[in-house]
């Protein structure tokens, strides 16, 4: 659940301030954690049936074609997305860890590092299925803690700067706006358990005496908890300490004590290898089963190999391209974590469940769906300004 996302959280609150920037992310916390009891609780709704897939759900709430229409291009956009920003996250990672280790040498390019974090892909990609990265997953989780804590406790060390501002950093009215739109997209990207919380609870096992919800749903909010306890330090330290001159990466603001820097910058590149195949891993399973029934394929080691293999050189290639982190978080924030983590479950709740009109229950949900849409139409305009303004006094692939 914690992702690395996190890290933009401080730059966040500096695009929202105060005020805004506290009640956008309890009220993204809350949001989020109800939308995913939801998804909890309606995959085993139907006695005798799991849903094991977000499409399926989706095609039982909407109907065998639309319901795939709907749910998939988002989950792809989604999953892919993530991928492309993981690969600029371990590769601008790497590059601190080498600029803070090797002090005074020549720089290396950012494209070298991002090709040098897809070169593990090339090899995780052949892992055959979720369980095989249970031990990545573990390791990852370890590593977000462990990072998240540096991040909020370094900035505690490094105290609050002299002369720092807390007013907007832009300095137009336009430029404020679009800024705060980026930075709810920013937000919303970094609750993205949503979209393979189906899958983990589909190996969970359940019996009609004691359904799988019991335990996920203990995990859910044991998750929520360290959720809370990352994010809202990390938040509220970073922003207090730095002001508006945080970079859209808190470990990138911060410079000492070295060591422990580095070793944060090692946990992220950790973190990342993991989530990147935990993302990748739907997607694989999409690409080989359409190429299978639908393009008449045969089922081999070959087609395997060569479909991962291309999917993480794209990943690596838009990387390469474009490593704005924080344009890049906006845009896929709002853009295809708010449709799967905000308001599609609700939008399935009220189809399925049918609740009574104003009833809190139909309430609750219609203001989620309010929320989730005017976050997916907002924040991709500001990432999208951001990234092209980035792309302006960028020289491409240097």
């Amino acid at each position: 659940m914690v992702g690395a996302g996190v890290l933009s959280l401080p730059y966040a609150m500096s695009n929202l301030g105060w005020g805004p920037g506290v009640v956008i992310l309890i009220l993204s916390w809350t949001i989020t954690f109800y939308t995913l009891w939801q998804m909890v609780e309606m995959h085993e709704m139907v006695p005798g049936k799991r849903f094991d897939r977000y499409h399926e759900l989706g095609q039982h709430a909407f109907g065998e074609k639309l319901g795939l229409y709907i749910v998939v291009p988002q989950q792809l956009i989604c999953e892919v997305g993530v991928d492309i920003v993981y690969m600029v996250t371990g590769g601008k990672s790497l590059q601190k860890v080498h600029d803070l280790v090797c002090k005074g040498s020549k720089p290396i390019k950012t494209t070298y590092f991002i090709m040098i974090f897809a070169s593990v892909h090339f090899v995780l990609a052949h892992l055959p299925n979720f369980n095989s990265i249970s031990g990545v997953s573990l390791a990852a989780a370890v590593m977000s803690l462990s990072y998240s804590t540096i991040a909020w406790s370094a900035s505690v060390h490094k105290g609050k700067q002299p002369n720092v501002e807390y007013g907007y950093k832009a300095t137009t009215t336009s430029g404020t706006v679009f800024d705060f739109f980026t930075a709810l997209g920013d937000v919303a990207f970094a609750y993205a358990g949503h979209n393979v919380v189906l899958e983990i609870q589909a190996t969970i096992p359940s019996t009609p005496e004691r359904p799988s919800k019991g335990p996920m749903w203990r995990g859910v909010v044991i998750a929520y908890i360290v959720v809370a306890l990352c994010y809202f330090p990390v938040a509220l330290v970073g922003y207090y300490v730095f002001g508006n001159i945080v970079e859209d990466n808190i470990l990138i603001s911060l410079d000492k004590p070295t060591w422990l820097i580095v070793a944060a910058n090692m946990f992220v590149v950790v973190h990342v290898i993991g989530s990147y195949q935990l993302y990748a891993m739907p997607v694989f399973d999409m690409i080989e089963t359409v190429m299978v029934t639908k393009l008449h394929f045969k089922p081999s080691g070959l087609l395997r190999f060569i479909t991962r293999n291309l999917y993480v050189a794209f990943t690596m290639f838009v990387a390469i391209t474009f490593p704005f982190f924080g344009g890049l978080l906006g845009f896929f924030g709002g853009f295809a974590f708010a449709p799967t983590t905000y308001f599609l479950p609700c939008i399935m709740w009220l189809a399925i469940y049918k609740p009574k009109k104003f009833s809190l229950s139909w309430c609750t949900n219609w203001i989620c769906i309010i929320l989730g849409l005017l976050l997916m139409i907002l924040s991709p305009i500001g990432g999208l300004r951001n990234i092209i303004k980035s792309a302006k006094h960028y020289k491409f692939y240097s």
